[in-house]
């Protein structure tokens, strides 16, 4: 059986939620983290679509993968920006011949629903959107009544639209897990509690190394940050040792170079002088 084959679909993504299963997902950023994620089984993996390519389509392995979908940064009528549906869907398309399981897209409402209507798996996000977080700032969303009857509403909006998941991030467990009962989207809790059908996580955050402080919600399960600064540190040793060696005249030395032997290095010689 090919390795297209064994990867999983949406519709059993769906049945998973529906048996109660807990998926695990991450977002990772380079094939070696891709590989490692197939390797220890994880189900699904989020990766920006500048970072998804054949390659890294190939180290995901049987992974369900969601490629992130971002507005274009360039392209311009009458000067100004032009952001549509027929963007989205031409780089859904495109992803999906790479082998994109399904796509992140938080545009508007009606673009959303142009690639569902599109057939296209579409993963809303609501609660903390960090595309859109001048509007609430770095904080839990849905602690209020208000707050969290608001997202119902959107969420049954999108619903309605055909959306495939939502990512809920930093959302009360409570709320979260209201959701997940209520509506037949998939959830992607980040940060929402274990209500959600998926535990998603960024991989920089379980191995340690993430440049900013670790989120409340993330845990970190090695230390990878102080592994990188050691092998830095090696890093930093071994090409000093290298520019010494260099001025020293100790490298390279013999067991460095190609040799010619005295009978072919003195034929040389004579037909330089001949000349």
């Amino acid at each position: 059986m090919s390795l297209k084959q064994k990867r999983p679909h949406v519709a059993d993504i769906r049945a998973r939620k529906q048996r109660g299963e807990k998926l695990s997902m991450l977002y990772v950023t380079t094939t070696d983290e891709a590989a490692a994620a197939a390797a220890a089984g994880i189900d699904l993996l989020s990766i920006e679509a500048k970072d998804f390519t054949p390659e890294m389509r190939e180290a995901a392995g049987a992974c369900f993968v969601q490629v992130g979908l971002t507005p274009p940064t360039k392209g311009t009528v009458d000067g100004k920006l032009l952001v549509t549906a027929e963007h989205f869907l031409e780089a859904a398309y495109k992803y999906t011949a790479i082998g994109g399981d399904c796509f992140y897209c938080a545009a508007s409402f009606e673009i959303q629903k142009a690639m569902c209507d599109n057939h296209i798996p579409i993963v809303a996000h609501v609660g903390l959107v960090p595309s859109y977080i001048t509007w609430t700032g770095w904080r839990a969303v849905g602690k209020s009544a208000a707050e969290a009857l608001a997202m119902w509403q959107q969420l049954q909006r999108l619903e309605e639209a055909g959306c495939f998941a939502v990512e809920l991030e930093v959302v009360p467990a409570r709320i979260t897990e209201f959701f997940a009962k209520n509506t037949s989207m998939v959830y992607f809790s980040l940060g929402s509690g274990s209500g959600g059908d998926v535990q998603y996580l960024f991989a920089e955050d379980v191995l340690g190394y993430g440049r900013t402080r670790l989120p409340r919600h993330a845990k970190a399960y090695r230390d990878f940050k102080a592994e990188f600064d050691r092998l830095n540190g090696e890093r930093v040793a071994a090409f000093s040792e290298f520019r010494a060696d260099v001025g020293s005249g100790a490298y390279p030395a013999d067991e460095h170079s190609v040799a010619i032997s005295d009978a072919e290095f003195e034929k040389f010689l004579n037909g330089v002088e001949k000349r």
